[in-house]
């Protein structure tokens, strides 16, 4: 099929801990091939590792947005560092 974009809403949700794990290889995977992909997650790990851009939205609102190392480690606004604190 060789698509050029792949969109993923919450690609591990309800899954089993073993299948999570096979989920994310394969996005990682696709990653490392270079597929472009827009993945709607709470598996912050995962985009910490995989993301070139990290887009936090609340109520479909962007709060905050850009490199993983920005927002995940170093957020700006009290919303995403709230989020951040509950999902560790």
């Amino acid at each position: 099929m060789g698509p050029k974009l792949m969109l993923f809403d919450e690609p591990t949700s309800a899954l089993d801990p073993e299948l999570v794990g096979d989920v994310l290889d394969v996005m990682r995977e696709l990653a490392a091939d270079g597929m472009t992909m827009i993945v709607v997650t709470h598996e912050i790990g995962f985009a910490r590792g995989v993301a070139d851009q990290v887009v936090f939205m609340d109520g479909g609102v962007v709060v905050e947005a850009g490199p993983p190392e920005e927002v995940l480690d170093r957020p700006q606004r009290q919303r995403t560092r709230n989020f951040l604190e509950s999902v560790r």
